[in-house]
């Protein structure tokens, strides 16, 4: 099979299981009234299975995809952390966040916000979240169209069109629900492809396998690239930093929480942390195997390391099994794209459209909305990509956007909420976010190698812990209200 084959393999793979999937659920729902929530958030029924796959491969996108296999280049088993901080991330979800958004019955993250605080910090920060998502879809486009470049050699752009467009089709015909089951088939042909190719790199190896690969690391002084724990300045400058910047954007961001407020109950989110954590942290010690054997492949390891390892891939393995893997690879992204889209679609339908616009809206209307809106930021993100932003240091960039969120929705559900303060808080962290990414101003106070999310962190938490501190407010939504367990009967699912 040509790279031309694996690739016509892998897009009637896409489109006949996206439109597969959706016909089927829309065929089950025939004859009931869509409604917004039913498009949105499942009906608030999705099962274990739906719950916690999703959440695993909604932050397993391009960077886990593409951005593993570069890191690992330059980090070497050290890139592993940025699978930890996932899996850090999705215990606080699951233990934390996720179950407080499914007992509010939230709808959207800055809803609460505007009950904690007021209706000026929901808008502000609902426009501010779309607005950091939809760099995020720019991103994923990108990195379809790169994985299409590097395991088949079709122009990066094409592949980005078509990537954008399988993204919105992902999630266009039957919403949270197609996405959630899309996502349970795609994990599992991830799994079976991604350990079928690990196991026979091993034998295609030169010499004895992976062994060797590890021999070239010795004879080259590089033992710390077979380390997770790496040098300590890759400690320091990566592993700190990246978990901090996961863990504190994307505990209390709309496109993960999202699952967990379509989830059937409060127990379900739990349980789904057996499930997501490591089908999320296990992808980055399998691609940085693979990564690390190509790197050691005389052939390969000449080569640049954003496509050495997926060149590798697509010439050792069967043409079966990379139209496989890279079928599964696509449909991560996708997955992605599609969530992300999906959130963003939410938060401006419900926070925007019917609270200022719409409030008489009705579900049908709400839907609608809802699909416009995704298709036009599918599209617009796809054509943004192709000028083709640094994926890393975008990633960087928003993911710094979002940190400060995180202690307001703490601080808002059990210490004070004082909506002078709070927005005080974002604004100078948004502020601080921007100048580092795009001026000097850090190297003018010696601050150079500071990581963004260390700044909006650290600064967002002094003045929310200062401000409450000095100028008081109104006590903690769970503090005034009691934080009573209260577990909603399941809906009705699929």
């Amino acid at each position: 099979m040509s790279n031309y084959g694996i690739l016509i393999a892998v897009l009637i793979y896409e489109a006949v299981s996206i439109v597969g999937v959706g016909w089927w659920i829309t065929q089950k729902a025939r004859g009931v009234a869509e409604s917004g929530n039913d498009f949105t958030h499942g009906g608030n029924g999705l099962p274990l299975a739906a719950v916690s796959l999703t959440m695993a491969l909604t932050v397993l996108g391009a960077v886990h995809v593409l951005g593993v296999f570069e890191m690992t280049w330059s980090l070497g088993a050290a890139v592993v952390w940025f699978g930890i901080a996932h899996v850090v991330l999705l215990t606080i979800v699951c233990l934390g966040t996720g179950r407080w958004v499914r007992r509010l019955k939230l709808s959207t993250v800055p809803q609460f916000l505007e009950d904690a605080y007021g209706l000026e910090t929901r808008l502000v920060v609902s426009c501010v979240m779309i607005g950091a998502m939809f760099g995020f879809l720019t991103l994923e486009s990108q990195g379809l169209g790169i994985l299409f470049y590097s395991m088949t050699g079709w122009d990066i752009r094409a592949g980005g069109v078509i990537g954008g467009l399988l993204g919105v089709a992902y999630v266009i015909f039957a919403g949270m629900k197609e996405v959630s089951w899309l996502n349970v088939i795609n994990a599992i042909l991830m799994y079976v492809a991604l350990l079928t190719a690990v196991v026979f790199i091993a034998f295609a190896l030169p010499g004895d396998g992976y062994q060797t690969a590890a021999e070239y690391y010795r004879e080259t002084d590089q033992d710390f690239m077979t380390s997770i724990w790496g040098t300590p300045e890759i400690l320091l400058v990566f592993a700190v930093p990246m978990t901090i910047a996961v863990v504190f954007s994307q505990a209390t961001n709309q496109m993960l929480l999202q699952t967990t407020m379509s989830a059937r109950s409060e127990k379900t989110i739990v349980r789904s942390l057996w499930i997501a954590a490591p089908v999320n942290g296990m992808f980055a010690v399998f691609a940085a195997i693979l990564a690390l054997a190509a790197k050691s492949w005389p052939e390969y390891g000449a080569m640049d390391g954003k496509v050495a390892t997926t060149t590798m891939l697509v010439e050792v393995l069967p043409p079966w099994l990379a139209a496989t893997l890279l079928a599964s690879f696509v449909g991560v992204i996708l997955s992605t794209f599609a969530m992300v889209s999906l959130a963003s679609a939410t938060l401006f339908s419900n926070d925007i459209y019917k609270r200022l616009y719409r409030p008489d809206a009705t579900g049908a209307q709400q839907v609608r909305a809802t699909r416009i809106c995704i298709i036009i930021l599918g599209l617009a993100a796809t054509v943004l990509a192709m000028n083709m932003p640094q994926i890393l240091k975008g990633v960087n960039w928003l993911l710094a956007w979002l940190v400060p969120i995180f202690w307001l929705f703490v601080f808002g559900l059990f210490w004070k909420r004082n909506q002078k303060v709070v927005m005080t808080a974002l604004l100078v962290s948004w502020t601080l976010n921007s100048l580092w990414s795009f001026t000097s101003f850090p190297a003018l106070v010696g601050m150079e190698n500071v990581h963004n999310a260390y700044v909006t962190l650290i600064v967002s938490a002094v003045i929310c812990v200062l401000g409450n501190l000095i100028f008081g407010g109104k006590p903690g939504f769970f503090k005034q209200t009691g934080d009573q367990n209260d577990e909603p009967a399941a809906s009705q699912t699929i």
